[in-house]
């Protein structure tokens, strides 16, 4: 595992972004283990966070592309940490663009704040977590309604590799279905290599139980 991956891990953990326990999904699914990025609330997380994606989408899609999109509300701090990092990391000025909830009928108007979306342009889509891909099939024809733009595809934090709609991983289905391409920071098989019976700062995160548990969610849910 790149030593970045164990790094964002850890972060997780810290920023009691990931956690395990009893929680629900928003696709309504019962797990035993949960990323929520609403827990990363100060400049110093998000300037971390940023530059884990910078990393993450230098890798999976490089930088040559125009825009960087966070659907509202959690990928809106996401997409502005992430643009910034990535101007730090590499000088590549990328736009930053959110869609609003409701639709802003007076100032500039519109139902996307930020960079706006020209025809032709190069968009990756940036989340924090996908399950079933509800969200992005949300978004998706969001981005296809501004204008007639090139979504090279997605990228999340975590990975949690689900099935989606069907017995394919999440973002696999994703990826057919909208013909692009779809990255994660880690996947759930990273952190529990990371946290599985490893103590970190004098805490097992993941003892026998937790990865019992864990193991009964992926026979119901996890992808073939």
């Amino acid at each position: 595992m790149k030593s970045y991956k164990e790094e964002f891990i850890h972060f997780m953990v810290d920023s009691k972004v990931l956690k395990f326990g009893d929680f629900v999904t928003k696709s309504g699914r019962n797990t035993p283990f949960f990323i929520n990025t609403g827990f990363y609330r100060t400049g110093g997380q998000l300037k971390k966070l940023g530059e884990f994606y910078a990393k993450a989408i230098e890798e999976s899609f490089g930088f040559d592309f125009e825009i960087l999109f966070g659907p509202a509300y959690k990928g809106i701090p996401l997409s502005v940490a992430a643009t910034e990092a990535i101007y730090e990391m590499s000088g590549k000025e990328i736009g930053y663009c959110s869609n609003r909830k409701e639709v802003k009928d007076h100032g500039e108007g519109g139902s996307l704040l930020g960079a706006p979306i020209q025809e032709k342009d190069r968009v990756v889509i940036i989340e924090d977590v996908t399950t079933a891909g509800t969200s992005i099939r949300e978004t998706y024809p969001i981005l296809k309604a501004a204008a007639d733009c090139d979504v090279l595809g997605l990228i999340v934090s975590v990975d949690r590799q689900e099935k989606g709609q069907g017995e394919k991983p999440a973002l696999l289905e994703l990826s057919e279905e909208f013909s692009m391409k779809t990255s994660a920071i880690v996947t759930m098989d990273e952190v529990i290599e990371c946290l599985y019976q490893k103590p970190y700062k004098g805490e097992v995160i993941i003892d026998d139980d937790m990865r019992e548990k864990i193991a009964a969610y992926y026979k119901i849910y996890g992808a073939s």
